[in-house]
């Protein structure tokens, strides 16, 4: 973050030692490393959440990706379904109406016809031998 050698670190700890003293330079110290170590925490949160915000960003594009492929694919499912319904509906109703028809046609041979009935033919009676 800083280019701050090992030199110069030197050089501010003798500043520090000469201006604040022996008796409160651990203090100091002490002091200082506690608001480092927040400031990184802080840091370290602020990115974490920075992440998480854009993993959850990819994920919702994710769904939505997902959801239209699914949208897509349902109507095309349902477009190839009617189209075949519609197929098999023309002969089914062909086929309906041809059968309606016969039925009404040995309907009518059926009522113009005068009933006959068929002879009755009784076996021969099996002679004792």
């Amino acid at each position: 973050m800083f280019d701050i050698g090992f030199s110069e670190l030197i050089v501010i700890a003798i500043v520090a030692l000469v201006v604040i003293g022996p008796e409160r330079l651990p203090k100091v110290a002490r002091t200082l490393g506690l608001l480092l170590g927040r400031a990184q925490r802080y840091v370290n949160d602020v990115k974490s959440d920075i992440s998480r915000e854009m993993q959850l960003d990819e994920l919702k594009k994710l769904q939505s990706q997902v959801a239209e492929s699914a949208r897509t694919l349902e109507s095309s499912v349902r477009s190839e379904f009617d189209a075949a319904q519609s197929t098999l509906a023309s002969p089914f109703q062909e086929a309906q109406s041809a059968v309606a028809e016969l039925e009404a046609t040995a309907q009518s041979a059926v009522q113009e016809s005068p009933v006959a009935t068929p002879p009755v033919v009784t076996p021969p009676e099996k002679t004792a031998a």
